[in-house]
């Protein structure tokens, strides 16, 4: 009897197998949905339906990208967390998902095991902003100033837990400098006070800062990237000028619902690769400052995993305070 029962589970087993090896092989039948978790008009968003697109054409079904926001981005990843696992439901994660680990007590989900990673679409860099005016023409010269002033110098951030803040305190900590967090509802009004000189320092996404620093309303102090940046061949990176925080960007890619097949998995990741390698979608991601970096799905993992620790350490140190 119980030889027939572990036979009988054993068919069981194998036909599940080769109903989702099917699934996977047929995947898609129909349009996907790709949930992201914020406004629309986001570099995420306009990243994703780049990529996508031409997603859609090698596949062969539409992808579609669906706004959710809410509760700094929970909104929208729990709908997908609790989405069938069948490959018609995916995430468009980012830095941000890292940051809710410091911005809240406690979330809804469990992101590093209710998600599987499927593909990293790339990062964008931040660029390290002077006010002009103040003598600041390097890194040095800005952080010598704030070692003879400690605690008058200010930075700008677009609030607590926003990646301007984060890569700000990064540098902080790594100069050792004692200096003032000021917070803004939007990267206008921080920029604006910057270009006055009420602000001393500020990190921004790059591209849509690239005019103020050619007409010299800003000066450009370093880059976040590992080499430097085409647009600013003149400009130093951050490791360069002797804070190594270059590894930090401002990324954003997809994931699935835990238990998503793993053939759906490499099926979607394969064809992300394809579409990131075309020359003509590596243009216009560099035009939109943004740099693309294809991984497999266990080095995204990895990736994700390390970038939450490397987060929530930061936030520790940096004594950011959730809000719930």
């Amino acid at each position: 009897m119980r030889a027939l029962r572990a036979m009988g589970a054993a068919f069981a087993a194998v036909a599940i197998s080769l109903s989702t090896a099917a699934m996977a092989q047929d995947w898609p039948t129909r349009a996907v949905t790709v949930v992201s978790p914020f406004a629309g008009g986001t570099t995420y968003d306009l990243v994703a339906h780049l990529v996508l697109d031409q997603v859609a054409r090698l596949i062969g079904q539409p992808f579609v990208v669906e706004n959710r926001p809410g509760g700094d981005g929970i909104v929208g990843v729990a709908s997908v967390v609790k989405a069938p696992p069948d490959g018609y439901t995916f995430l468009l994660n980012s830095s941000a998902m890292s940051a809710a680990f410091i911005l809240h007590k406690s979330l809804p989900y469990d992101a590093l095991h209710d998600l599987e990673p499927v593909a990293m679409f790339g990062g964008e860099p931040s660029i390290l902003l002077a006010a002009p005016g103040k003598g600041y023409a390097t890194v040095d010269d800005l952080v010598a100033a704030a070692k003879a002033n400690p605690g008058k110098l200010k930075f700008a951030s677009v609030g607590i837990g926003s990646a301007s803040q984060l890569a700000a305190e990064r540098f902080r900590q790594l100069a050792g400098l004692d200096v003032q967090h000021v917070p803004y509802p939007g990267p206008v009004e921080a920029l604006n006070d910057l270009t006055a000189g009420r602000i001393d320092f500020y990190f921004v996404p790059i591209t849509p800062t690239l005019p103020l620093a050619t007409q010299g309303k800003v000066m450009p102090l370093a880059v976040s990237t590992i080499a430097r940046w085409p647009q600013l061949p003149g400009l130093p990176t951050l490791a360069e000028s002797g804070y190594p925080i270059s590894t930090f960007l401002i990324w954003c890619g997809i994931s699935a619902p835990a238990n998503t097949p793993h053939e759906i998995v490499d099926k979607l990741n394969a064809a992300i690769g394809s579409a990131l390698t075309l020359p003509a979608i590596q243009l216009r991601l560099e035009r939109m400052g943004f740099k693309s970096a294809q991984m497999e799905p266990e080095q995204f993992g990895k990736f994700f995993a390390d970038d939450v620790a490397a987060t929530i350490d930061l936030g520790k140190s940096a004594h950011i305070a959730p809000a719930n």
